[in-house]
């Protein structure tokens, strides 16, 4: 397989190994490998020491840059961008000094997947290391090649192996050292992080742009929903203020429900498809038994969604609108419904990102009552005060937030897409399945 640089999704035909008849392949306890690669310990491609020190109390927002084991799964994913920690000089003569190239393991963890995780310092900065930290430093490797293969599925399975305890787990150097990796030649190994490396800086700025429009987007809504900002042609038109109670009626949730019937029957819209939707996804509901004789309301189209009860009070009252048409669905018992008497004075998808917006969300959460729960009562919800501009206006302002959203979702799927791409790479990549070819010039049998 081809790699094509410029050009992600490009590949050309891959070279695989399916058997031993293949005569640039062979069979080792790792597996299928390239003829010329090599099966190395990290014993023997480097050397290992350890952190010390930095509790939390020492960690400032100034000083010398650091690095606990915890950032190391938390902040910090194959190689270090940038630091969030920073320790002054007294702790730093009491810790351990980091140089560029080394490899940081975490040494604790809550699991034995996580367990050894590692990340690539590539910096040049005087830099500290914590305790339960172990430090890598090898020879004749590439750093950033490293830490993508021993954060791969691949390495994975032999690296679990390694960890010891149960509540909380542990992996030491000594162990680590006798860890097996394939090893490919110095340049093969930079040529594969490279193109890495360039997986990750699309998923990075794309994922920078995600947060910029999700920004944009908030700023926005928090004028045009206002009348802080507005559209041209709408200029000087004054907004109505009604009360939410005025403009429809409320209905329950399920009643009378067991858990034995839930799992199958009819979908029903649960309470976390509210809570994480401004818009109902219908891929994500649930299923309930009902009889055909049983009073229980069913949702249609421009129903608007609250949810009553939440464990923190900004939470309560979230709610969420159906903009689908779903023939027969219900509603979770710890919400309620709100059905618009007609779609004239407020508009459904304009409701969608009204009732999210900071302006609703404050005068809905002071509803909240509660200490370790907060409930908040439909007959209190209805009696808020809603500021609305015309229909027209109404469509215009959520016709164009819905296009800053379909945006940032095409941008979320793009994240996902690289993603499934570098993962599916790493795999081939880093197991010699799909190889690389020299460049003009190098030679196939060059030194490492």
């Amino acid at each position: 397989m081809i790699y094509n640089e410029k050009t992600p999704d490009r590949f050309s035909k891959p070279v695989r190994c399916e058997s031993e008849n293949n005569p640039n392949y062979k069979k080792t306890k790792l597996g299928w490998i390239p003829e010329e690669w090599d099966i190395h310990s990290l014993d023997e491609v480097g050397t290992f020491s350890r952190g010390k020190g930095i509790s939390r109390a020492e960690i400032n927002d100034q000083g010398y840059p650091c690095v606990t084991y915890g950032e190391i799964y938390t902040k910090h994913h194959f190689f270090i961008k940038e630091f969030d920690s920073f320790i002054n000089d007294e702790s730093a003569t009491a810790s351990k000094e980091i140089h560029g190239g080394e490899l940081l393991f975490a040494g604790s963890g809550e699991t034995l997947d996580e367990i050894g995780k590692c990340v690539a310092y590539l910096m040049n900065d005087k830099a500290f290391a914590g305790g339960d930290i172990i430090i890598f430093k090898p020879k004749q490797a590439d750093s950033l090649f490293l830490s993508y293969l021993l954060n791969s599925n691949f390495i994975l399975r032999y690296r679990r192996k390694l960890g010891q305890g149960h509540s909380v787990v542990h992996v030491y150097s000594s162990g680590l050292k006798t860890l097996n990796i394939p090893f490919p030649r110095f340049s093969e190994q930079q040529k594969i992080a490279r193109i890495l490396s360039t997986w990750d800086r699309a998923i990075e700025k794309t994922a920078q742009l995600i947060e910029a429009k999700t920004l944009l987007k908030k700023g926005l809504m928090q004028q045009l929903l206002t009348g802080k900002k507005r559209f041209e042609e709408f200029e000087g038109e004054a907004w109505e203020e009604y009360i939410l109670g005025s403009l429809g009626k409320t209905y329950n949730g399920l009643t009378g429900k067991s858990k034995e019937d839930f799992g199958r029957g009819y979908p029903y819209i649960p309470f976390m498809n509210i809570m994480n939707n401004s818009r109902i996804d219908p891929d994500q509901m649930d299923y309930v038994i009902i009889d055909d004789d049983e009073n229980q309301n069913r949702v249609m189209y421009g129903d608007i969604f609250f949810t009553t009860s939440s464990e923190t009070p900004e939470e309560a009252g979230m709610s969420s609108v159906l903009l689908d048409e779903i023939n027969i669905a219900c509603l979770n018992s710890f919400c309620f419904g709100f059905r618009l008497g007609n779609f004239e004075t407020l508009h459904p998808n304009f409701a969608r990102f009204y009732f999210r917006s900071y302006n609703a969300r404050k005068e809905i959460f002071k509803l909240a009552q509660g200490s370790t729960r907060y409930n908040i009562s439909k007959n209190e919800i209805v009696k808020i005060k809603l500021l609305l501009p015309s229909l027209n206006e109404q469509q215009k302002i959520a016709s164009f937030l819905s296009g800053l959203e379909d945006e940032i979702i095409m941008l979320q799927s793009s994240v996902v897409r690289f993603n499934d791409q570098k993962k599916g790479l790493m795999q081939k990549l880093l197991t010699g399945e799909v190889r690389i070819p020299p460049l003009k010039g190098e030679q196939k049998g060059d030194a490492k």
